[in-house]
């Protein structure tokens, strides 16, 4: 049989499939069931720099709002915070429960772009039994004043930041908004990321002509936005010494071998499993498998980068050739 087993941030995995942060990766059953489908790991979904911020605030106002309200207030006036469960201690609770229920890898994620207070979650969620964290580095430049040097430079602190504060191996999520990204990844792999995902998926505002405002959208990914990843993870393979994984596009056994093909080390997925539930995992390792066999590959291993751009014959075709060649190639006939 097909051994499926690749590493991951220098872990171990059974299987290159990984479940990605979102809504089936939230609950412990579906959990257990993506462990049971045989997934090689799985992110949990994203705790927000946001929801920190809220925490703190919340505890704040809980214990010094009414604080001066009576002089004569006896000790133990404040009130007990043992059943003040806030979002970042279900979390943490989440991350124990997984990590005691199932039998692959947990990935903890954090989603922000300041340092202040994601060091020290990342450190708790450590300790909760995490055996990476993902850092999922969420920014939109509108700032006409802050230039690429402030950008990225941010980017590399808060990389920092956490990596001091860890032991765990750290994964870095990240959009393809660069415009010298292999230079960025080079330097956020500098930084102090064990690995890198390519690329955060933004969910862009739409616009309510009716009401005149601005409103969230959430379309689930198609194949064909795995290009971008397939084309970065080529040209990026065996060049940073780091982890490489394929997200965004990840619906089918063919998807799968591609990002392996070109040097990822996983692909995850998040919109197949919302559409078909957490067996479908399953189904994708056995199509993956079909394919090892038909092509005389006996290991993900062997797979791994057989056509990253440092492989190819023609390195070129994953750069401008391939643009032009597209473009003389097309016919509507």
């Amino acid at each position: 049989m097909s051994d499926l087993r690749t590493t991951y941030l220098g872990l171990e995995l059974r299987s290159p499939i990984v479940a990605s942060a979102g809504p089936s990766t939230g609950n412990i059953d579906m959990l257990r069931e993506l462990d049971d489908a045989g997934v090689g790991a799985v992110v949990l979904p994203s705790l927000f720099e946001e929801q920190l911020g809220h925490d703190r605030l919340a505890i704040d106002r809980m214990l010094f709002g009414t604080a001066n309200s009576n002089p004569e207030a006896p000790s133990g006036y404040f009130p007990q915070l043992e059943d003040y469960n806030t979002g970042p201690d279900l979390y943490l609770q989440l991350v124990e429960q997984a990590k005691s229920k199932l039998a692959v890898p947990v990935i903890a994620s954090l989603n922000g772009i300041t340092s202040d207070g994601l060091s020290s979650y990342a450190q708790l969620l450590q300790r909760a039994g995490a055996d990476a964290i993902e850092l999922n580095l969420y920014l939109i430049a509108s700032d006409p004043t802050h230039d690429a040097n402030l950008i990225e430079g941010r980017y590399r602190g808060l990389i920092a930041a956490v990596r001091a504060a860890i032991s765990i191996p750290l994964a870095v999520k990240v959009s393809p908004y660069f415009s010298a990204f292999a230079h960025t990844a080079r330097e956020l792999v500098a930084a102090g990321a064990d690995g890198l995902v390519l690329f955060n998926r933004f969910y862009q505002p739409d616009i309510d002509i009716e009401t005149l405002t601005v409103t969230p959208s959430l379309d689930l990914s198609r194949s064909a936005e795995l290009r971008l990843s397939l084309r970065w993870i080529a040209m990026l393979s065996r060049r940073l010494g780091c982890s490489l994984a394929a997200t965004g596009g990840i619906h089918t056994p063919e998807d799968v071998v591609k990002a392996l093909l070109v040097g990822a080390d996983v692909a995850m997925t998040t919109s197949a499993l919302l559409q078909h539930g957490p067996g479908y995992v399953a189904a994708l390792e056995s199509g993956l498998r079909e394919w090892m066999v038909e092509h005389e590959f006996d290991s993900v291993e062997q797979m791994k980068g057989s056509l990253s751009q440092q492989a190819v014959p023609d390195p070129e075709g994953y750069e401008r050739a391939n643009y032009m060649r597209t473009l003389v190639s097309y016919s509507t006939w």
